[in-house]
Order: structure tokens, then C-alpha cells, then sequence
């Protein structure tokens, strides 16, 4: 029986592909603790600089939890919520950019697993959507904190209390995926994303995404002195030294992530 969950590393990026494309990539409690123990090792490996996560297959990135196996052992008290945390980045210190390649139906959990992402490039065919009420089931991986933040209010709410899915076009008109491209071309368009992140300072890119998530639940004022508390570290590293002599010299910098 193959793995649920796959993972590679190539130069610096990480690929996360989730792995049952004869069930849409709907996942079980094994398969979303894997996904989770995916993004640990991407995260201690301080080679990889960006994570790509996709799903196998030209149908679906992840139709969402498998009803048959996830929900009754949720309802049954035989496996905990808290337990899938880390493959929806609930509680994560670890602050790569992650880039959501989506190649097919994002349902569910799977529209939750991409709400933890950075950058979302779609296939033309993809559709998303939030399922969970049509089965008297709340969506609370992520989407209750999450979607409000990231699309309009209204638009958040008639996703999340309809459960009607939305067309790509619709997904991208509305700020929740970055790129619609053909579905032979997603994970290029991905990998282009990553190699560009991969170009810039890993300290720098790394202390901006983690600034940009803890400092939205800060007041203003509070968030406008503490973004310069996260600029001091990344001034204090060795790769800002060598981007200024990079600069100076006119030629590529060569980032250590230190």
C-alpha cells in the first residue's frame, strides 16, 4: 500500500504531495498527521527554503477529510482534533513560505490545508469551497480564524455558511489564490514562485512571514513597533552583510541563511 503523503527534497525547495488520487486525496487521520510531520522536517532542515504541497493526480489537490474513517473517529473520541494541527500550521514556529500548487477539487480540508499557505497557483479546472454545514459539520481546521482574514467578509461568510463551491475564476477574483494557470502547467508555475523566493535572503523571507502572521492580532501601534524589532534581527545577520557587498559589487548574492 503506497503512502498517503509524499515527501522530496530537491536543492532548496521541499515538495509535500498528498498521495490518493483514487480518492480524490481525501485524507485520513494518518494521512493529515503526515502532512503535518512533513512540514516538521521541511522546517528543520535548514536547506530548504520553500515548501511546494500538491496534490497527485489531474483531479483533485485534496477533496478534504475522508467521511467514511476521519469524522466517526472524531465523533468517537478516537482521534483528537489537536492531533491534525500541525498540517493546517496552527501552531507552527517554523516560518518558510509555503506555495500551494492546486490541481483539481480544493474541498474542505483541502481548502483549509491551502488557507495555511502563502502563495496559491490554481489550475483553470480547480474549484474550491467549504462543504462541511451541507453534513451538519463545522469546518474548524483553520477556515473560522482564517477565511476572514484573507477574502472580503461577505464573501467569507456566504463560502462558509452556503458550503457552495467557487469556480477558479471566482477564487482568484476574490484574493484566495494568486494565479490561474493551464493544468499542465501548475507545478511549473510553482516551482518558478519558489525559485524567486529561493533568490532572496532566507532570513529576511522568513522573519517577514513570521512578522506578518504573529503581528495581526496586534493593535496598530503595537504592530508598528514590534515589525522594527523583527527588521533589527534580520539586521544583524550575516547574509544582510553579504547582500550589501552583493549590491555594492553588482553580482548575485550568495545567502547562507545565517
Amino acid at each position: 500500500m503506497s503512502q498517503p503523503v509524499l515527501y522530496e527534497k530537491i536543492g532548496h525547495k521541499a515538495y509535500i504531495t498528498l498521495n490518493r488520487p483514487e480518492a480524490m486525496n481525501s485524507m485520513t487521520p494518518e494521512g493529515f498527521e503526515l502532512i503535518g510531520e512533513s512540514y516538521k522536517e521541511a522546517a528543520q532542515d535548514d536547506d530548504v527554503r520553500a515548501i511546494i504541497v500538491t496534490g497527485k493526480g489531474d483531479k483533485a489537490f485534496c477533496a478534504g477529510a475522508d467521511l467514511k474513517e476521519t469524522i466517526p473517529m472524531l465523533v468517537d473520541g478516537k482521534v483528537k482534533p489537536e492531533q491534525m494541527d500541525d498540517a493546517f500550521l496552527k501552531h507552527t514556529n517554523a516560518w518558510k513560505p509555503v506555495i500551494a500548487a492546486i490541481n483539481g477539487y480544493c474541498l474542505a480540508g483541502g481548502m483549509e490545508l491551502i488557507q495555511a499557505t502563502d502563495i496559491r497557483i490554481a489550475s483553470e479546472q480547480a474549484k474550491f469551497g467549504l462543504p462541511e454545514p451541507k453534513w451538519s459539520i463545522v469546518p474548524a481546521a483553520g477556515s473560522l480564524a482564517r477565511l476572514v482574514k484573507q477574502v472580503p467578509y461577505a464573501r467569507a461568510m456566504e463560502i462558509l455558511l452556503t458550503g457552495d463551491t467557487i469556480s477558479a475564476e471566482e477564487a482568484l477574483e476574490i484574493g484566495l489564490i494568486n494565479k490561474i494557470v493551464p493544468a499542465s502547467n501548475v507545478m511549473e508555475e510553482a516551482d518558478k514562485y519558489a525559485d524567486r523566493i529561493i533568490e532572496n535572503g532566507p532570513v529576511a523571507v522568513q522573519t517577514i512571514k513570521e512578522a506578518v502572521i504573529r503581528l495581526q492580532s496586534l493593535p496598530m501601534e503595537l504592530a508598528f513597533h514590534e515589525e522594527w524589532r523583527y527588521a533589527q534581527q534580520a539586521l544583524s545577520s550575516e547574509d544582510i552583510k553579504e547582500g550589501l557587498q552583493a549590491f555594492a559589487e553588482n553580482r548575485q548574492p550568495k545567502f547562507i541563511g545565517k
